[in-house]
């Protein structure tokens, strides 16, 4: 299984981007598959950004991003994207999409629950 994330680049602070994350490879059971974004700015650890049920659709956020990020999916390509808005500075940092599967029954915030990820893309936003 292979993730593919896109969509990085500079902006200003206020602006937006919007990140892509398409799978490729297997097909995953939607029931039990949980697709998320992270992100890991220099010096920082890995923190939880976003993530989306797939079978549900269910969005959860981090208090860092919510009212300003989205996530979506979509069904047939089996991406999954990331709609950032009103970014800051603080929210420079290299993304990275994951793929969690097994039983989905909340939001996955924790890395290391996650199995599969993409390379990352770098954001930053300069102030």
């Amino acid at each position: 299984v292979q993730l593919q994330a896109s969509g990085g680049g500079l902006v200003r602070a206020g602006g937006s981007l919007r990140l892509s994350c398409e799978a490729f490879g297997r097909r995953f059971n939607r029931y039990r598959y949980m697709m998320g974004w992270f992100r890991q700015a220099p010096g920082k650890e890995r923190e939880f950004v976003a993530d989306i049920a797939w079978s549900s659709g269910n969005t959860y956020y981090s208090d860092s991003v919510k009212g300003r990020f989205t996530i979506s999916r979509d069904n047939a390509k089996l991406t999954a994207d990331l709609q950032m808005n009103s970014l800051t500075h603080e929210d420079t940092a290299v993304y990275y999409c994951a793929v969690a599967t097994g039983i989905i029954s909340g939001s996955i915030r924790r890395p290391s629950d996650y199995t599969y990820w993409g390379q990352g893309t770098l954001v930053t936003v300069s102030s």
